[in-house]
Order: C-alpha cells, then structure tokens, then sequence
C-alpha cells in the first residue's frame, strides 16, 4: 500500500504508471516483467484490447474502466521498453499524437470548412497520405497502403472496401451488392458440388467460399452496420443458446452429446425462447 501511495502522490496517471513499469523492470522489481520485450507485450496488449471490445459490448462500465486500465498499463509498459532503448519515451509519444491530431482536423483547428462526416473522412485520407509523402518522399503507390495487413481478416476487408468506395470503386445500391451476393453464392455452390478430395479443388471452393465473405462485408457496408460487430453479436447469441442447453441437459444429470438430432432441436428452439 505504501509503494501505491507514493506513486499515486502529487503526479499525474500517466505518470505513475511510467513509474510503476520502471519499478517492476528494475533489479529489485519483478523478473517476469524483466523478462518482456516489445513483441511479448504487443501480444498481451492484442489480447487486451479484445477483453476491452468484450466489456464494452457487455455495457458494464466497471468492467470497461478495468479492461482500459489494462490497455493502458501495456502502452505504457511498451513507451518504458523504448525509453530503455533511448528511441522515445511516453512524453514524445503523446506530444506527437496531439499534433497529428490537431493537423487531422483543420476544420476544429484552423480554418478548414467540411459539411459532412464524408468531407471529414476525405480530409482525414488526403492528409494522411500527405503525412506518408512527406515521410518517404513520394505518394503511396495505392489507396491500399493504409490499411494494415496486421488486422484481423475481417476488419480489414470493411478497411479495404471503405477505402476502395471513396475513390468510387463501388455499387451503386444495396441491391447491387446483394444482387453479387447471389452470383458468388451460386458460384461457391459450384465449386463444393464438384469439389473432390485434391488439394486444387478444395483451394477453388475456399476461394469461392472468400469470395462470398467479402461480397457479404460490403453488404454489411453499405447497410450501415460493422460486420464484425454483426458476427460477434451472432457468436454471443449462439453461446447463450447453446450454454442454456448444457444448463437445462446438466439439471437432469444428462449431456448434450447423448441426445438424438430430434431432441438436439427442441432444446435449440426452448434455447431461442428461453434466452431472448
């Protein structure tokens, strides 16, 4: 209690987390944190911020502040690990982010007009791909440069079709979109119609089963809603469902993988009823 009362005395949050790291990496701190390196406490902060998506989809906000805390504490523990090696620290990393922000938004900071939250997106992909000009003396060689190939397969294919769509390359409607939803479906039938046991067949069917994931994302899109958000709203419902049917099985010493595909089904639709 005393060591936390000492760092949280007269300094600001971010500050005492700094310090906090800098005492667990020190010789008389904690050898598993001694331990870390920027690429093991990427990996804990990736599995952090999945536990923060987590708590804000539940909407309990104790829950929230707990996983935020989190994800800052590995931030900061990642600034200390780059201060260590003399190439920056927490400070510079905020100081540099506070000025990419403000030049990222003229239209609050200088005398830049917009009219809509298109004109603010145009703006923000205008000056960013100035950004990256300026660093490497030429203009990214596509649109595409900015999206990290570090994301998530579905992330970033909502990613790449935003940014495609702002150069125009898109559907003119929903319809559209739904109308190629049907072709690629009717292809990727196809494919696993014909598809046989060698590896070149197979390959074509998940192409065609890709093909229709992305095709759907767009859907997604231009509807107006994240996909995945979508698909992990689907996963969760699925999950209570299927755990209500452990539940109801388990009160009559029973388990699911005993029961006939008849019952399997009754339980799935008591599920849908019982856990709206």
């Amino acid at each position: 209690m005393e060591h936390t009362r000492r760092l949280k005395k007269n300094i600001d949050p971010p500050d005492s987390l700094t310090a906090l790291v800098k005492r667990l990496r020190s010789r008389e701190g904690c050898p598993w944190d001694r331990r870390q390196t920027p690429e093991s406490v990427a990996a804990y902060l990736v599995e952090e911020a999945y536990e923060l998506v987590d708590a804000i989809a539940g909407g309990d906000a104790a829950a929230i502040c707990e996983e935020l805390g989190d994800v800052l504490f590995h931030v900061v523990f990642l600034a200390v690990l780059f201060e260590e090696k003399g190439a920056f620290d927490l400070q510079t990393v905020v100081e540099r982010n506070l000025a990419k922000m403000i030049r990222r938004h003229p239209h609050v900071f200088a005398d830049a007009a917009v009219e809509s939250t298109e004109d603010v997106g145009r703006q923000w992909r205008r000056i960013k791909r100035q950004e990256q000009r300026e660093k490497s003396g030429s203009m990214p060689a596509s649109v595409l440069d900015t999206v990290s190939g570090g994301m998530p397969p579905l992330t970033r294919a909502y990613r790449i079709s935003q940014r495609v769509a702002a150069e125009g390359f898109d559907w003119d409607d929903l319809q559209g979109v739904m109308a190629k939803v049907e072709e690629e479906w009717a292809e990727l039938k196809t494919a696993l119609r014909e598809a046989g046991d060698d590896a070149a067949s197979l390959e074509t069917a998940a192409m065609e089963f890709g093909d229709v994931l992305f095709t759907m994302v767009n859907v997604a899109r231009l509807a107006g809603f994240r996909p995945d958000s979508a698909l992990a709203a689907a996963i969760g419902k699925f999950e209570r469902r299927y755990r209500w049917m452990e539940a109801e099985l388990a009160r009559h010493g029973r388990e699911l993988c005993d029961q006939t595909r008849r019952r399997m089904d009754e339980l799935w639709e008591a599920a849908k009823q019982a856990t709206e």
